[in-house]
C-alpha cells in the first residue's frame, strides 16, 4: 500500500489542535493507543498488546483497523528492530508506517514527550508516560528521532513535526497548511552510514521485539556512541548548513 500524507496522532496534551482540522492533506490518520479518541476519522489504531481492552473504541467503521504487535514487529523488524529504533510507540508507529504504507509524509502531533512540569501529560489527563521509564532503547529521544528521520530520508520520506510546543523530537516543523509540501531534510550520509554499519558490527536485533529479556547483553555505552553518531547526521538540520 502507498500513500502520500500519513498524520500520527499521539496523546500530547496539544494533540486536541486536530480535531478541527479538515481530512485534508491527510491520506491516512494513525492513533496511538487512547488518541483514537481525538477525532472519530483514523483510520488505523496501533497498540501495544498490553493496552488495556477497557481503553479500545466500541465503534468502528468497517475501514478502520487495529495494528498490533503481530502486525508491527515484522515490519519494524525490516527496518533495524526495536533496540535501534527506541522502544516507544510513537517511534513504532513511524516505523511501521514508513514500511507498510510507504509514504512521502510523516507528520506527528500529540509525540512531544516533554513531561517536566507539565499538569496535564496527556490529553485525557494526567497517564504513565512511556518515554521516562528506565530503557536502554531510550537513553536519548533525540538521537532516536534523528534515527527515523534519516530512516524515512532514505525511503523520500519526510518527517514532519506539527506540534507548537517544545519537543523532544527533532523533525522540522510544519502545519497542515504547509506539510504537503514538505521535502526529505538533507542529512550528514556519512555519518548515517557509519552509524548503519556499528548497528550491524552491534548486532542488537531481537526479532521478537521483547528486547527487555535480553537487555543484559546491550553495552549501554556501546549505545550511547550509537546515538552519538544518530544525532552526528542530523548536524546539518540543526546547524541550517
Amino acid at each position: 500500500m502507498c500513500v502520500s500524507i500519513v498524520l500520527i496522532l499521539g496523546s500530547g496534551p496539544n494533540v486536541v489542535a486536530c480535531r478541527d482540522w479538515p481530512r485534508d492533506p491527510f491520506d491516512r490518520i494513525i492513533a496511538i493507543n487512547n488518541a483514537w479518541a481525538v477525532r472519530p476519522d483514523w483510520d488505523d489504531l496501533i497498540h501495544p498488546d498490553d493496552f488495556p481492552a477497557e481503553r479500545m473504541p466500541v465503534d468502528m467503521t468497517a475501514s478502520q483497523r487495529i495494528i498490533r504487535a503481530a502486525d508491527y514487529v515484522p515490519l519494524q523488524n525490516t527496518l533495524g528492530g526495536f533496540v535501534y529504533a527506541g522502544g516507544t510507540m510513537a517511534f513504532t508507529a513511524s516505523y511501521w508506517a514508513l514500511a507498510a504504507l510507504k509514504p512521502r509524509v510523516i507528520a506527528v502531533l500529540g509525540c512531544d514527550m516533554v513531561y517536566a512540569g507539565a499538569s496535564k501529560t496527556h490529553f485525557y489527563g494526567t497517564g504513565t508516560a512511556d518515554p521516562l521509564r528506565e530503557d536502554v532503547t531510550l537513553r536519548s529521544l533525540e538521537a532516536k528521532s534523528a534515527r527515523l528521520m534519516a530512516i524515512a530520508a532514505r525511503q523520500n520520506c519526510a518527517m514532519v513535526n506539527l506540534s507548537t510546543d517544545e519537543s523532544r523530537l527533532i523533525f522540522p516543523r510544519g502545519t497542515q497548511d504547509t506539510v504537503a509540501q514538505a521535502k526529505p531534510v538533507i542529512l550528514d550520509q556519512g555519518a548515517i552510514d557509519a552509524a548503519l554499519a556499528e548497528e550491524t558490527r552491534l548486532d542488537y536485533y531481537v526479532p521478537s521485539g521483547k528486547y527487555w529479556k535480553e537487555e543484559d547483553r546491550f553495552d549501554v555505552s556501546a549505545i550511547d556512541a550509537l546515538d552519538a553518531l544518530w544525532l552526528k547526521s542530523a548536524l546539518p538540520l540543526q546547524t541550517g548548513s
